[in-house]
């Protein structure tokens, strides 16, 4: 925006708009008795739809890379090739209305709850004699029991974009919530999850949706973020899975699915 009292302006955040890719130089070839037909299915392939259908175009050594966009334009001149069976000079146009680029695999990590390690085992029941085991036999020492869950987890976006994760809470759990502890944002619930509940939270669509069909969006806590703005910058990002006081069944989990995102 123009400054009104100096010269130049003051720095915006900047935007990317919808990506539009161009193929260019098709060919369609096929038996003269059948190039309609191929000419059709090419059609079927490209006419407008709601939808975007995964697009993976593979450019240099970097790999393949995938968008999500649907046909906008397409031409496929009419002329001599129809008779030939060779039709030349075709193009299609897509537009993807998300303008990054994505790793083709998906990344899932996945924390639970914080659980605290069971300590040391005294044998201080009645079934076994008093005092610690020290499993002099084996030289392994004292036995502190499995190590316990700290509800943390890191994630790593190998690309140059930020990207949109899909968070996934399972139940059962009260008051999920997953932290940011680079930015301190917050996505947190306000509803109680039974075992078997789950509750997905799409951060580009801006979606809080319980067991796929209803909408738990309400359910935001003050503490929350707005879902859009929660992302994963490039790099690896620690999160912390955390619940109201009380909850710490080792059943309860919080999944983060995302793909490393691309200018």
């Amino acid at each position: 925006m123009a400054r009104s009292d100096t010269h130049g302006a003051f720095p915006g955040q900047l935007l990317a708009q919808a990506r539009t890719i161009g193929l260019e130089g098709l060919i369609v070839r096929a038996p003269r008795a059948t190039i309609g037909a191929v000419v059709g299915e090419l059609n079927a392939g490209t006419v407008p739809a709601v939808d975007e259908r995964p697009f993976v175009a593979w450019l240099d050594d970097r790999g393949p890379l995938l968008v999500y966009a649907r046909a906008t334009r397409r031409a496929v001149p009419a002329g001599k090739g129809y008779r030939l069976g060779t039709i030349v000079g075709g193009a299609v146009e897509f537009v993807a209305t998300d303008p990054r680029r994505y790793d083709l695999a998906e990344r899932v990590t996945s924390a639970t709850l914080p659980a605290a390690e069971p300590g040391l085992d005294w044998h201080a029941d009645e079934t076994s004699e008093d005092g610690l085991d020290w499993q002099t036999d084996t030289d392994a020492g004292l036995e502190f029991g499995a190590p316990g869950s700290t509800g943390g987890l890191s994630v790593s976006n190998s690309g140059d974009a930020d990207t949109h994760p899909v968070v996934e809470f399972r139940g059962p759990v009260t008051r999920p919530a997953l932290t940011n502890l680079a930015t301190g944002d917050v996505l947190e619930y306000d509803l109680p999850l039974a075992a078997g509940d789950l509750l997905t939270v799409d951060t580009r669509a801006g979606t809080v949706v319980l067991n796929s069909t209803a909408s738990r969006i309400n359910t935001a806590t003050s503490r929350s973020v707005p879902e859009q703005t929660f992302t994963l910058p490039p790099g690896t990002t620690d999160l912390t899975f955390r619940a109201a006081p009380g909850s710490s069944d080792p059943t309860a989990s919080a999944t983060v699915r995302y793909r490393p995102a691309f200018w």
